[in-house]
């Protein structure tokens, strides 16, 4: 079995005003959830690392997240949040660069205005990130692709990573704008794309694996084997599907590629992107 990373999972300790995003659908992620319950699952499923990315934009979560890793060995890396705008920001990039498990940052773009990616000040911000080393994790809707398109084109030097396949509409089945969009993004070489948040994008209690493969075939051919990765979206999945069905989507549809395409897939990506050790 070949070696996987995670390169995207949360934990949290649940509290209504902090986790605002988790309504009432998603009732079965409203408690709390920390590593040590996902670790069966990677055991079972042959992950071997992980990457936890952030949940509550706060320099607190950072260290939330920081302190969990001690008790799981097997997070590898975490992509934090930081204030793009902030005044000190290149101060707080610097002491960020002495803890070796930060990888990289991450904004809920998704959440803001359409143009909110490819604003002056927040692409100025970004270039900070990238020029102190860290990686950046883009996570937006369709809408907002074209921002995104103008932010990773303006900093080509910048390792971006989209998360989630920037939410396509799985359940209602629309694919042609966000597949011309994911084509742009992906013409640009510093920008890979994570196999994520499928799930929780279409029919919650009735999806079905073929549901997701025109979606998986248009970024499998758009990034090619070398610049997609594996993630789970781990606890958010649990509201359509188990981790077990979340890699399982992934496991079927790759297992027909050559050994040294899955290794890339399933390891050397995550691993060359976030630098993990």
């Amino acid at each position: 079995m070949i070696p996987k990373i995670d390169a995207h999972h949360h934990a949290w300790k649940y509290n209504q005003a902090t986790y605002s995003w988790i309504d009432e659908s998603m009732t079965a992620i409203r408690t709390d959830f920390y590593p040590e319950q996902l670790l069966p699952s990677l055991e079972r499923n042959g992950v071997i690392g992980t990457v936890l990315v952030q949940s509550d934009q706060s320099p607190a979560d950072n260290q939330f997240m920081l302190s969990l890793v001690k008790a799981n060995p097997f997070i590898k890396g975490i992509v934090g949040w930081i204030d793009l705008v902030a005044p000190d920001l290149d101060e707080q990039l610097s002491e960020w660069k002495d803890e070796p498990l930060m990888k990289g940052f991450r904004h809920v773009a998704q959440a803001e205005p359409d143009d909110f990616l490819a604003r002056p000040e927040i692409i100025r911000g970004i270039e900070a990130v990238g020029l102190f080393g860290f990686t950046y994790d883009i996570l937006i809707k369709p809408p907002q692709m074209a921002a995104a398109l103008q932010l990773v084109k303006s900093l080509p030097d910048q390792p971006f990573v989209i998360d989630h396949f920037a939410k396509p509409y799985i359940a209602s089945g629309e694919i042609a704008a966000w597949k011309n969009d994911m084509k742009l993004l992906a013409s640009c070489p510093n920008v890979c794309c994570k196999v994520s948040g499928m799930v929780t994008e279409a029919d919650w209690k009735n999806w079905k694996s073929i549901d997701f493969r025109p979606y998986l075939d248009v970024v499998f051919e758009a990034f090619g084997t070398n610049r997609l990765m594996y993630g789970s979206d781990w606890p958010v999945c649990l509201v359509s599907a188990s981790y077990d069905e979340v890699i399982g989507i992934a496991s079927e549809f790759i297992h027909n590629f050559s050994a040294e395409e899955q290794q890339a897939f399933w390891h050397d990506n995550a691993v060359n992107f976030y630098s993990l050790h």
